[in-house]
């Protein structure tokens, strides 16, 4: 890898093939540190993640046999320790501090909500939600660690999203067009975080996050925007309504401003696709997969536009799987069993050619113009 990046440099006149043999030296004498920098990183996730989940079921098992102050004593005991080892650490093994500070702020969100469980606080789990949410934006601003920033961006949402099940928590049969549109267009805001000329390990983080819940979101808008599509909406106050939306779009646009600045408006293009998709009506048809494929050809666009591999990938990906789902939702039925197969076979071998070519080449020209 530092070989191709010296070579790339070199023939940009960025270096010269003496400064690029010294840097070649300096890495070759240090040991390749970088070598060893994914394979600790997953190392220390999934340790982190065993040791948190581990800690939870442990203290679960035993929570009945444990009087009160010993439970706030043993949850504030594992909060402070593990945020005061990651501190005594940091400066040995920055990694694995960050990975301590993280369980520490899990720790902190099974504090919260059994603590109020234990003194029978009278309290939501949507203020439950936002102090932990409040815990890990304090732990990102002090450690600026990106567990601290991906524990932020999860839990805000989750805040928003639980005070909107409290308000309408009357309302059984309540749409949830308001919270998945905004949270699908969360998602797609974290997904073009890292415009081009402004990556860095916080827009990577978040980016990766918005990356891992378009899919799932964009699924959730259509089918439960179709189930619940109406219902509810007379019940709802029309002035409450509109302060939910106002929040559910002005608030992730008010972030792509922050994160994009004049380029936000990839943000309202998304917005507008959002609100598209959650005013297709209870039943769409084939509008369905139109709006699924021209997003997906959207975020291919965007990612040519910004120089990102994971947006090309991903929207051709989705634009995969939007096609697969209309041949056998919509077109195998209508054929024979042999014919259906024979040409979901055929179709699938050449667009799954055709669409791989195309990533190529779309990756490649974004390769080039990094280089340029």
């Amino acid at each position: 890898m530092i070989d191709e990046q010296l070579e790339r440099w070199r023939r940009a006149d960025v270096i010269d093939a003496a400064t690029a043999e010294r840097i070649r030296a300096f890495e070759a004498a240090s040991g390749s540190p970088t070598r060893l920098r994914w394979p600790v990183l997953l190392a220390l996730s999934l340790g982190g993640l065993m040791i948190s989940a581990g800690l939870l079921l442990f203290v679960a098992a035993h929570w009945d046999d444990l009087a009160p102050e010993v439970r706030t004593a043993l949850l504030l005991g594992l909060l402070g320790g593990f945020h005061g080892a990651g501190t005594f650490i940091a400066g040995r093994f920055p990694p694995f501090a960050a990975t301590l500070h993280a369980i520490g702020t899990a720790v902190l969100g099974a504090t919260i909500f059994l603590v109020g469980q234990t003194y029978h606080l009278q309290a939501s789990w949507a203020q439950g939600f936002l102090l932990w949410a409040l815990g890990a934006w304090a732990g990102y601003l002090l450690l600026r660690s990106w567990p601290q920033l991906l524990f932020a961006a999860l839990l805000t949402p989750a805040w928003v999203v639980a005070e909107w099940t409290d308000r309408v928590e009357h309302l059984g049969h309540a749409s949830p067009a308001a919270p998945l549109g905004g949270l699908l267009l969360l998602s797609l805001v974290y997904l073009l975080s890292d415009a081009r000329g402004r990556r860095s390990t916080a827009r990577t983080t978040i980016a990766i996050a918005g990356a891992i819940a378009l899919l799932p979101l964009g699924v959730s808008v259509a089918v439960l925007g179709q189930e619940f599509w109406g219902r509810g909406v007379s019940e709802i106050p029309a002035s409450v309504r509109m302060l939910w939306w106002a929040i559910v779009l002005l608030v992730p646009l008010g972030l792509a401003v922050r994160l994009r600045g004049r380029e936000a408006w990839l943000a309202i293009l998304a917005a507008a696709w959002v609100i598209a998709g959650v005013n297709l009506g209870r039943h769409p048809g084939v509008l369905a997969y139109l709006w699924a494929a021209a997003g997906a050809v959207g975020l291919t666009a965007s990612g040519v536009y910004d120089s990102s591999r994971r947006r090309i990938n991903l929207g051709v990906a989705a634009f995969a799987v939007t096609v697969v789902v209309f041949y056998f939702s919509n077109v195998l039925d209508k054929l024979g069993r042999a014919t259906s197969l024979l040409t979901g076979g055929v179709l699938f071998l050449l667009s799954g050619w055709l669409l791989e070519r195309l990533r190529r080449r779309l990756v490649q020209s974004t390769a080039e113009a990094v280089e340029s």
